[in-house]
């Protein structure tokens, strides 16, 4: 078994599943730096994209959902007792707690407002390289419709604690392992997403958040906003071609 560098509630990977892998891989491609390698039909198509070496996040071919979106994993010590503890807290699990060769073993639930997630205990596999680096995960942000009932869900499964951000809008604060913990990402209404379920959005980080936004473009993507600067770096909301939401971050030098 493989050392685990992440602690029981942090994100911990994230994955794509696709109608068209090959549009996919040459789209994340342009857009972020990856190196998508062809699926690997010993896993069903699945493959894992790298920067630099570092593996950064898995695409593969869509298994059944109609809704192409990103997947947000949170590490976990025992997948199985986590699975109990989200059904306890009034979730629901959309893929039972089940191993993933000898990499881990994973589940796939949603939180009582909607948004799915998923859940990984690493075995030789742990999870993302380098996050908070170029070409990597960078942040991750729940936009729910309920955000009080999926505050007090996370808590009981997770532990998270909160921590009010008024800047970005009354219902807005960062969730951390423990009061004194890190800030790991972020929950708040749907912000302007009214329409569409609640989700968990990711955030890449990129070199430069306008080629990005230039290559979604070329690349047949969708670019909701023109990047802006903001205290936390500059970004850019956007989508692939196949609806997955995502957002691009310039990340300070600091």
């Amino acid at each position: 078994m493989a050392e685990n560098r992440f602690q029981s509630g942090m994100p911990c990977w994230m994955d794509l599943s696709v109608p068209d892998l090959d549009a996919a891989r040459h789209f994340y491609s342009a857009v972020v730096g990856w190196v998508v390698p062809p699926g690997n039909p010993d896993f069903g198509g699945y493959t894992i994209a790298a920067f630099n070496g570092d593996a950064v996040a898995g695409i593969g071919p869509m298994m059944g959902s109609p809704v192409t979106a990103w997947t947000l994993y949170f590490a976990s010590d025992d997948a199985d007792a986590t699975q109990a503890a989200i059904v306890q807290a009034g979730g629901a699990i959309v893929v039972p707690a089940g191993d993933v060769g000898a990499f881990g073993r994973m589940l796939i639930a949603a939180d009582p407002t909607g948004a799915v997630f998923g859940v990984w205990q690493a075995d030789q596999m742990d999870g993302f390289d380098a996050p908070g680096t170029t070409g990597s995960f960078a942040w991750c942000d729940l936009r729910s419709t309920d955000p009080d009932t999926a505050r007090a869900f996370y808590t009981e499964v997770f532990g998270f604690a909160y921590t009010p951000m008024e800047m970005a809008g009354p219902s807005y604060g960062t969730f951390s392992l423990g009061a004194d913990g890190p800030p790991m990402g972020g929950m708040g209404d749907m912000m302007g997403n009214e329409g569409i379920p609640p989700h968990w959005l990711v955030y890449f980080a990129t070199a430069d958040a306008d080629s990005a936004a230039a290559a979604a473009r070329a690349q047949g993507g969708t670019v909701f906003a023109d990047p802006f600067d903001t205290p936390f770096g500059r970004m850019v909301p956007m989508a692939d071609p196949f609806g997955a939401p995502f957002w691009a971050v310039q990340l300070p030098a600091a």
